[in-house]
This record gives structure tokens, sequence and C-alpha cells, in this order.
């Protein structure tokens, strides 16, 4: 990738971040830690990859994502408005009565989310259904589905996984978030996961390992997985929770809590340094 372009992405990952911590800080409620762990590949896929049109929402033509970590809502919602799904303004209206910003993402009322999600372990059933949708129709729009390496203890995970497998949907790119906590700690404490990389082999995907916050990285991740063919991808992307907030990163306690006005001006501050 271009280091002007690069800079470019860089710049709005970390506006991204700061629509995040802004909107958890107006909601006094929220999921910031893995919300900023996924800013930099959701940043990467809305501004760079994925074949989109704010202006055109509901496309039949455009390329899919679903958020199977629902609960990261705040991170879709800052990249959606960033790239004019609606105003950024609106991030600060997040789980307040009334607004169209819910807690997790609603596709009947929020622009640009491709999929209702939240209960986990359902959203890449979701995805594989889309993918094979295309098959059927002859479209060659893209799905992509970014879940959780906590959420991936969860059965349904693998049934989805198994059956996109069994079906070559090669248009279907799962993407796990692998920031190594979830909300009660490690997932090797709660209930491991890895080794993920070999799981997803072994269940017949194509797959590719990288540092998820590195942009460089993530541009031929996704590159690559545009020249696989009979079977589906899984990026598995190591991660940092919290990433670009000090007092957050590595940090399971925020998993799921809103910082209170003196920790928003320092996680704030943080971003600032960072831009």
């Amino acid at each position: 990738m271009e280091d002007a372009r690069k800079k470019e992405l860089s710049t709005i990952a970390n506006e991204v971040r700061k629509g995040i911590v802004t909107a958890v800080h107006s909601a006094k409620s929220g999921h910031p830690g893995g919300s900023l762990s996924a800013a930099d590949i959701l940043t990467y896929l809305y501004f760079e990859k994925m074949h989109i049109d704010p202006k055109a929402p509901k496309d039949p033509d455009r390329d899919r994502f679903v958020l199977s970590k629902g609960h990261i809502a705040p991170a879709l919602y800052s990249v959606l408005a960033n790239r004019g799904y609606f105003p950024v303004e609106d991030l600060t209206t997040l789980r307040h009565t009334g607004s169209y910003l819910q807690g997790h993402p609603d596709m009947k009322h929020i622009p640009g989310v491709d999929m209702s999600s939240g209960s986990l372990g359902q959203g890449l059933s979701a995805a594989v259904g889309m993918a094979l949708a295309a098959k059927l129709d002859g479209k060659t729009y893209r799905v992509y589905a970014m879940c959780g390496d906590g959420e991936i203890e969860e059965g349904q995970i693998w049934e989805a996984s198994m059956f996109a497998a069994a079906r070559k949907l090669d248009n279907l790119t799962v993407i796990i978030d692998n920031n190594n906590l979830q909300i009660d700690g490690s997932i090797e404490e709660v209930c491991s996961p890895y080794p993920i990389a070999d799981k997803f082999e072994a269940f017949g995907f194509h797959v590719i390992c990288i540092d998820g916050h590195d942009l460089d990285a993530i541009d031929a991740a996704f590159t690559e997985t545009e020249g696989i063919t009979g079977k589906p991808v899984a990026i598995v992307a190591k991660t940092t929770k919290g990433k670009g907030v000090s007092f957050m990163e590595d940090q399971c306690g925020w998993h799921g809590k809103a910082p209170n006005d003196e920790e928003y001006a320092q996680a704030m501050k943080d971003l600032e340094v960072t831009a």
C-alpha cells in the first residue's frame, strides 16, 4: 500500500476510534474494548476494499458485511458515520431512548447495516446464507463477516463454517478479531478456541494470519482472498483490546464498560497523540 494512502486510512481509523469512545461515553454503556481492536480492519474494509455506496445502501450488487460480534456496534456505527451513511454527530445518541443507533446493529433502521446481530454465534450463519445466495443468483458480490475470538467458542460458528466449506463459498471471508480477551478474562481461561488457524483450516478454509493493526498486512490479506477459489477464507487477525487508549489496552475490564468524564478526556487525549 502506498504510504500516502496508508497514512490516510490510519487517520480515518483514529477518527473512528474517537467516535467509538465518544459514543460509549455519551451512552454511559457499551463495549469499547473490542470496538477499538476492530477499528483498523473495519476502516480498511469500508474505505478501501468493499464495493459499497453510502448513497445506495441497499444496492443489490453491493458487497455485504455482517458484524457477528454485534456488541461492538460502536465500531460499526463509527465507521458507517465516517463513511457517510449518517451524520457523525448522531454517534452521541448511541443507546439513547428514541435513537436509531441501538446497542446492537439493526438492519431495519440503520443505513448501511446489512444484518441485525447481537446473539453471539449467529451472524456467521447469516453471512454464509448471503454468500450462498450470491452463488445461486450468479452475483459477484463478496461477503465479509467479523467474529470475536470468544464468540467462536459458540458451536453454531463451526456448523456455519462446515457448510461454507462444503459449498465452496470462495466469496466469503471470515475475520476473527483475535484480541485474546472476552468478558470474563482471556479466551484460554474461559474456553480456549486455540489453535484458531488450525481449526479453520481443518474445516476447509484457506487461512491467513496477520497483525490486525498493520494496514500493509491487512491490505495484503484481503488482496489474497480475491485469488482464492473453491474454499472460503478465514483471516485470523491478532489485535489488542482497547487499542489506542492507554488504560483500556489489553484490559478485559473494558470489554463492556463506559468511561467516566475524566477517563473520556484521557482517552481523547491519547487518540490526539496517536493522530
